[in-house]
């Protein structure tokens, strides 16, 4: 079962993306901060990260710079989750290091076909 990092602040996003996330045989484990999470991210290696950008004390696109620079964590693929739907913002989130983007609200068909091409992509290399 893939192990999921969701690094989400807002309670009712956490909840409706784990528990639809964990039906469809993933292990979620969650964060509500950037710091939070880049530490869980390194004590648990997940196989892939959903970040949101909007963050309490440390904002998404810094968790993601840490993550991205750190060795034990640079391999995991990031998602970018945000109800910023500006082409700068995601610009951005390719610039910071996340291997892909997608908007809120989550049209979940299509980000659990990101995640799947993620971990397929992850896999070969």
């Amino acid at each position: 079962m893939p192990k999921l990092l969701l690094i989400e602040d807002n309670e009712m996003n956490r909840d409706m993306l784990s528990r639809r996330l964990q039906r469809n045989g993933y292990t979620i484990l969650t964060a509500e901060t950037g710091e939070q999470g880049v530490i869980l991210a390194r004590m648990e290696l997940p196989d892939l990260i959903l970040m949101d950008i909007t963050l309490p004390q440390m904002d998404g696109w810094e968790a993601t710079r840490l993550l991205k620079t750190d060795e034990r964590t640079r391999h995991i693929p990031i998602i970018a989750l945000t109800a910023r739907a500006l082409v700068s913002d995601q610009a951005m989130a390719f610039e910071v290091g996340c291997n892909d983007y997608d908007t809120k609200p989550v049209d979940f068909a299509r980000l659990t076909e990101k995640i799947r091409d993620l971990l397929v992509e992850k896999e070969s290399q």
